[in-house]
């Protein structure tokens, strides 16, 4: 069974920026496509950021320009900056990987307040 391990969670003030980690239990090269997701209280789950296993990366237009989304395939895991944060992206982000099964993390909190 994959597991994916999410971090780096947390408070911030609105214009600043946090960096998330999804660390996997087997090597990510394994996986199609990895990325991330979020889930604001009352609203449906949305892709956020999403990268292929040689490197090309999708964003949602919500996050284009805030937000990057790499992979470190020697220490087996993808990172998400998040830059210019705004109230708006406050929600429950979790991590995914698509290979021969769909894998989700447990998710990370993310809040944008002053």
């Amino acid at each position: 069974q994959v597991q994916l391990v999410e971090s780096g969670g947390g408070l911030v003030q609105p214009g600043g920026s946090l960096r998330l980690s999804c660390t996997a239990s087997r090597s990510i090269f394994s996986f199609n496509t990895m990325g991330w997701y979020r889930q604001a209280t009352g609203k449906q789950r949305e892709l956020v950021a999403r990268i292929v296993r040689f490197g090309s990366s999708v964003y949602a237009d919500s996050v284009k320009g805030r937000f990057t989304i790499s992979r470190d395939n020697a220490k087996n895991t993808v990172y998400l900056q998040m830059n210019s944060l705004q109230s708006e992206d406050t929600a429950v982000y979790y991590c995914y990987a698509q290979g021969d099964s769909d894998y989700w993390g447990q998710g990370t909190q993310v809040t944008v307040s002053s």
